[in-house]
């Protein structure tokens, strides 16, 4: 018997600009919405994201964060869409294979220089 992630949950001031966001950097779609936040979904089995409001800012460095690819493109042609969408970089250091940026909140996310395909590829145990 195993656990599979189910959602992933990010407290947020405003769920709305939130998921639109990352519906436009994953290609997920909004699914719900209710007076407590927007949840959005992919089209491949994936976990569902919650944007659940909450008062109070963010106020430090995430604990737990995306590291996202481009599925085709260069990092730089993701690096100009992202920035595009809204991500702004951060002012936390880069490393030669990924750049720290911020989504409209502050969160932190990673893109990788990595590409992954569209279609994930079969799953092999190591």
């Amino acid at each position: 018997m195993t656990s599979r992630v189910g959602d992933i949950v990010i407290d947020c001031n405003d769920p709305e600009v939130l998921a639109r966001f990352w519906c436009g950097v994953l290609g997920y779609r909004i699914f719900a919405r209710d007076e407590t936040g927007v949840a959005i979904r992919g089209a491949t089995v994936s976990p569902d994201i919650l944007f659940i409001r909450v008062p109070e800012p963010k106020t430090v460095k995430n604990r737990l964060h995306f590291d996202v690819c481009a599925t085709d493109g260069s990092q730089e042609e993701e690096l100009a869409r992202l920035l595009d969408l809204g991500a702004r970089r951060s002012g936390i250091v880069s490393g030669g294979s990924w750049v720290v940026l911020e989504d409209p909140e502050g969160n932190e996310f990673c893109l990788m220089a990595k590409r992954i395909p569209a279609e994930p590829a079969p799953f092999h145990e190591v």
